[in-house]
This record gives structure tokens, sequence and C-alpha cells, in this order.
């Protein structure tokens, strides 16, 4: 049984997409092996101003994403860099244990994705 906010979010995704000229990009996992979150984000004077996401998987995989785009965006680079896996749980109700890599792989993607906007 998902959560309401699990629920939310997978019926009604928050900013699925990609952004085209993204300053940070990550994928993790694959659609090969049934879970996988991309992530791309636009990142104006150090503040996320956009974050978009494309997921395959199951309600929570797609929630996670979701939920993780409208925590990360307005927020400056070091503010971003601190949501963790915990946030994105916490925002959607509590995850069960056996859900709870979902909001990890969300917080490995976010991680990655300013990771790559830094190094160009």
């Amino acid at each position: 049984m998902h959560t309401p906010q699990v629920t939310e979010h997978f019926e009604n995704p928050r900013n699925i997409g990609t952004i085209p000229d993204a300053d940070g990009t990550a994928t993790i996992g694959s659609a090969a092996s049934g879970e996988m979150l991309k992530l791309t984000l636009k990142i104006e004077d150090g503040t996320v101003v956009s974050a978009k996401f494309r997921a395959f998987g199951c309600p929570t995989a797609i929630a996670s994403g979701s939920v993780l785009t409208e925590l990360v965006t307005g927020r400056i680079i070091t503010d971003a860099l601190e949501i963790t896996a915990s946030h994105i749980s916490n925002a959607l109700g509590e995850l069960p244990a056996d859900k709870q890599r979902y909001a990890t792989y969300a917080e490995a993607a976010l991680k990655t994705a300013i990771e790559n906007s830094l190094s160009k």
C-alpha cells in the first residue's frame, strides 16, 4: 500500500521531462534493470532554477523523482546538496524499508547532477 503522498506524486507527477540545455545531468540505474531515474538541472547564479526528471519503475520510483524536483527547485547548490534520502522519504510520508532504495536513488541522482554541473 502506498502513502497518500506517493499516490499523489505518482498520479500527478511534477516536473516530468528533460531540460534540453541542462547544466547538470545524472542517470541512476537503467531501464533494462527495471529501475531508472534521470535528473536534469538548470542552475543560474548558484541556484537550481529548474529540475526535471524521467523515471522508469514502480509508483514509488516516479514519486521520488517528482518530490525531489520540488525539494531542490529554488535552492542554492550548497543547500541542495544537503537533501538526503531521508528528506525525500519524509516528503513522501515515510517510505517503508522495502521502498527506501528509491529515495536513495533520487539522492544519488541529485548529488551526481550537481557534481556534473560543477565539473563544467
